[in-house]
């Protein structure tokens, strides 16, 4: 993970000089979350999660300038991706889910364990609206703090905490009714 000063150092160069390869290294470093994050958002689709995490990089290099340092860059990085998902869902009237997500075989016990895990969190996923999911993936997979959740989405921080509320109790009710 980079520091806070060499995250520094990487923009300046970016807006400084139009440096390519300290924004490559800025790619490098916060890509891996980054898809990660989107993925979750669109519910495994990795075409889409593709698309987004590319237009993310792109609107975030032609942006650097206005970014202002009051946040650490992957904060900046995570409201562009979060606004680039709703362009998709509004590009698209229905976002596309892939019904069976590719999970490996289970070897034992502990993977089996694992598997139905991530399918309960897909099947809980399902059930909220993009706001609410976006809500739930920033704080919960993500490990986000509210604070950054607010930068992130513009949101104040009671209306976080409401829809992270109700998210919950819709996850846990389509789990339930799924398992009657």
């Amino acid at each position: 993970m980079l520091s806070k000063l060499e995250e520094i150092s990487l923009i300046a160069k970016c807006v400084a000089a139009d440096d390519r390869r300290a924004f490559g290294r800025l790619v490098e470093e916060y890509s891996p979350g980054l898809r990660r994050f989107v993925f979750n958002l669109t519910m495994g689709n990795a075409s889409l999660t593709d698309d987004i995490a590319q237009e993310t990089f792109i609107k975030a290099y032609g942006a650097i300038r206005s970014f202002k340092g009051a946040s650490r860059f992957s904060t900046w990085l995570y409201a562009i991706a979060c606004r680039e998902y709703a362009n998709a869902l509004r590009r698209r009237s229905e976002l596309p889910m892939e019904e069976s997500l590719v999970y490996t075989t289970a070897d034992s016990a502990n993977d089996a364990h694992l598997a139905e895990m991530r399918h309960d969190i897909q099947v809980g996923l399902r059930a909220l609206s993009p706001a609410e999911r976006t809500l739930i993936v920033l704080f919960y997979l993500e490990d986000k703090p509210i604070k950054d959740i607010m930068r992130i989405t513009n949101m104040p921080e009671g209306t976080i905490k409401s829809y992270l509320s109700r998210a919950k109790t819709k996850m846990a009710k389509a789990l339930s009714d799924r398992n009657i």
